[in-house]
């Protein structure tokens, strides 16, 4: 089982969202997951894993299937010696759940992360991996469903997470 995540936020306040599937080429998923975090930490430059992390363990708690690798929305590591969130997260779990990032942008200087094209685009989508290899990663999202550059499963939890704090409402 795999599971692709992303987190929605206020200044305040934030929706994490989970996508259950089957497969890397899995169209739809098994289960959808959201969890609203009331409290989050201030944005901190350079610091954007203590913001994010939180959110991301209590939506792993709440997830109804034991999976066997995550997928964030951003980097594992930022280059080498330098952890992204995901690696945070690969940790924070001791290291039993493999972490894919991907991210839509580069990262100056990032030479752990493999560019990954897909649907035609020139722009790249930028891979990266902790418990996993890399290659078997970058296999995996340029396996996954969809068209166009950004795959299906990974467009549906950022709208999920966005559809649940608006859903949410303004907080009060």
């Amino acid at each position: 089982m795999f599971c692709c995540t992303d987190v929605a936020y206020t200044d305040t306040r934030a929706v994490a969202s989970g996508l259950v599937f089957e497969n890397w080429d899995s169209a739809v998923a098994l289960e959808i997951v959201s969890v609203r975090i009331p409290t989050v930490a201030p944005y901190r430059s350079g610091h954007f894993f203590e913001r994010e992390l939180p959110c991301l363990l209590k939506l792993f708690e709440s997830l109804p299937y034991p999976v066997d690798c995550l997928i964030v929305d951003g980097f594992v590591w930022l280059g080498p010696g330098r952890p992204g969130l995901g690696c945070y997260l690969y940790e924070a779990l001791n290291g039993k759940v493999p972490v894919v990032g991907v991210a839509k942008n580069s990262f100056q200087g990032n030479s752990l992360a493999a560019p990954v094209q897909r649907g035609g685009s020139r722009k790249e989508l930028w891979v990266t991996s902790q418990g996993i290899d890399l290659q078997e990663a970058v296999d995996g999202v340029r396996a996954m469903d969809g068209a166009y550059r950004n795959p299906t499963l990974l467009k549906a939890v950022d709208r999920a997470c966005r559809e649940g704090l608006a859903d949410w409402g303004t907080p009060g």
